[in-house]
């Protein structure tokens, strides 16, 4: 049989690893979904500028703008030149964010008496600390006549500690997928 203290950490990384999902919120303002409705073309706002290399570089603005143009494009909008009055304009942000995340693991297991066996021994509770880094990628979109943002989408993941290139173009693609899953938003939603 295993030791409770060696056993605690192998679940509490499965555990953890089982809740490595993206995190997705949407907001808009309710008087505009008619007219998000409408929408047919949009255009890109310039490329964003940002101080973190990770995130402001070359290579993950062309996996945004890939994976935004892959989405839109499937479900019937116009990418078109922002002189040739686009609906909405769309635009991206993003940052990289360091965080703890404690746990504490109570290794008491059993009954606390048993008649036939005698007493359970269990060892003092362990806390766990682990430090990660969480990727946010921001969507914007702007009405191109009013010039007002009418739509964001927030996502939020944990990022690995040497991702790929293909895993980040993977991570990229889920999270522009979820986010436009709820554009145009319907009333109520």
């Amino acid at each position: 049989m295993r030791s409770p203290s060696r056993v605690a950490p192998l679940v509490l990384g499965l555990l953890l690893t089982a809740c490595a999902g993206i995190d997705v919120s949407t907001n808009y303002d309710p008087s505009s979904v008619q007219q998000l409705e409408g929408y047919r073309s949009y255009a890109w706002l310039p490329e964003p500028q940002g101080k973190d290399p990770r995130v402001y570089n070359d290579i993950i603005d062309a996996n945004v703008r890939q994976a935004v143009d892959q989405e839109l494009n499937g479900r019937g909008y116009q990418k078109v030149d922002p002189g040739a009055s686009p609906d909405f304009l769309i635009g991206w942000q993003g940052a990289i964010d360091s965080h703890l995340d404690s746990e504490t693991v109570d290794s008491f297991y059993g009954y606390p008496a048993d008649p036939f066996f005698g007493p359970v021994f269990a060892t003092a509770p362990q806390t766990y600390v682990r430090e990660y880094e969480e990727g946010t990628l921001i969507l914007d979109i702007v009405d191109a006549k009013a010039k007002q943002l009418a739509w964001r989408g927030t996502a939020q993941a944990e990022v690995g500690d040497n991702p790929s290139a293909s895993s980040t173009r993977e991570r990229i693609g889920e999270a522009v997928e979820q986010m436009l899953s709820r554009f145009p938003p319907k009333p109520g939603q």
